[in-house]
């Protein structure tokens, strides 16, 4: 058996900043599962990573005589699938515009495969869902939650819905795990499937419209509007209503607050009353930061939302402009309409401004929130962050984003 390594596209990686500053591109999770659980399953491999070094700590790759490298930002397909399992030796496969989808190789790669390799390349000419910027996540999501949903039920029972209280529509559309508790809601999944995970909760008054899938430990709280197109990963906690959107895990908006056509990573908290615009008033497309341009680009969509990184906070009615991208481990807070661009480390508001947010009180605030879901934040993990902090604060053109930020 060959060894899958999921390696990230140098030019996609930068356009899924600041979601890749701690993670692979295979670790975004879109529709039910992360790229990398999609191509576990559908190659039935365990898949190591090839992407940036600092990140290679945490998620190693595993090459030997015989690998398998796949682009980690290309959602699998049954076509697809069989494509490169029939690769041999020194083939791949590309796109008819020429990005490179899988290389198999007997030799270990330091960097990614590109098309003037010497590799026998064929073209790959069938529909592929790729993911090569931020409103990709949440653009596709309802899509492949319908394609998860059908691979992780087929053949499978539903554990029961018992509450005599809760209401479902199209109950044959709606997959509940063992361990799952839903009370006094309803379930719409006239529109697109319901995947209800293991001990997770859906709590008194929710109203939930498919496509949706709710993560493993994941709870919507009292009176929940979870609208359609939406993925909640494993251990958050949400509450308001939330639309077309993707909690990544380990993430909590508990409270009312609307949350449309954004992204949100790992570790974060939203406040009480946190709202996001996702539609500008004269319905122009929405431009969107861009790390790998270094300023904004239209998204060529007039919804956008909130696209927020890992260990990031939003204290109590935080506003969000349509459209905004905020770094890793900020904390933002106050009045007013917030800036579309928070660069990561950052603390403050619009209205009194930006400081840099101390790397030790940072990596405490990251400490304890793993400490609250019983985890410990290891040496892995800051060595990332640290990484990423000082990538962050490097020298920068007196006109980028980062130079108007003074030391806390």
């Amino acid at each position: 058996m060959p060894n899958l390594i999921l390696f990230d596209d140098p030019a996609i990686r930068p356009a899924l900043l600041p979601f890749t500053f701690t993670r692979p591109v295979a670790g975004i999770r879109i529709g039910i599962q992360t790229l990398a659980q999609k191509w576990a399953a559908a190659l039935s491999l365990v898949p190591s990573f090839l992407t940036e070094s600092y990140l290679q700590i945490k998620f190693p790759q595993n090459a030997g005589d015989d690998n398998l490298y796949v682009n980690g930002a290309v959602c699998p397909t049954d076509a697809l699938q069989h494509s490169i399992a029939s690769l041999a030796i020194d083939e791949g496969l590309i796109t008819a515009d020429g990005l490179v989808l899988a290389v198999r190789t007997d030799q270990p790669l330091d960097r990614s495969p590109a098309v003037n390799d010497a590799y026998t390349f064929y073209t790959f000419a069938q529909p592929l869902t790729i993911i090569s910027n931020l409103w990709s996540i949440f653009v596709e999501n309802g899509d492949q939650i319908r394609s998860d949903f059908a691979r992780l039920t087929a053949g499978r029972q539903s554990a029961p819905i018992t509450d005599p209280f809760t209401r479902c529509y199209a109950s044959e559309n709606i997959f509940v795990e063992d361990g799952a508790t839903i009370r006094a809601s309803v379930l719409n999944a006239e529109g697109g499937p319901i995947y209800i995970g293991r001990n997770a909760t859906i709590s008194e008054g929710s109203v939930v419209i498919g496509p949706f899938s709710l993560g493993e430990g994941s709870t919507v709280n009292w009176g929940g509007k979870m609208r359609s197109n939406t993925t909640i990963g494993p251990y958050c906690k949400v509450g308001g209503e939330v639309g077309n959107s993707v909690f990544f895990g380990y993430s909590n908006k508990a409270h009312d607050g609307f949350l449309g056509n954004s992204v949100i990573g790992e570790w974060c908290n939203l406040g009480a009353n946190v709202n996001n615009s996702n539609l500008k008033n004269d319905y122009s497309n929405v431009r969107l930061y861009s790390y790998a341009a270094g300023k904004l680009q239209d998204t060529g969509r007039i919804f956008c939302g909130l696209m927020m990184g890992d260990f990031t906070k939003a204290g109590i009615s935080t506003m969000f402009n349509t459209g905004t991208v905020v770094g890793v481990s900020v904390n933002v807070f106050g009045s007013g309409f917030q800036p579309k661009f928070i660069p990561s480390f950052s603390w403050g508001g619009a209205i009194d401004g930006f400081a840099t947010y101390r790397l030790d009180k940072a990596l405490y605030v990251a400490s304890e929130a793993l400490k609250r879901r019983d985890m410990d934040l290891n040496d892995q993990e800051e060595a990332i962050l640290r990484e990423i902090f000082n990538i962050e604060r490097r020298p920068t053109p007196d006109n980028h984003p980062f130079s108007s930020l003074n030391d806390l």
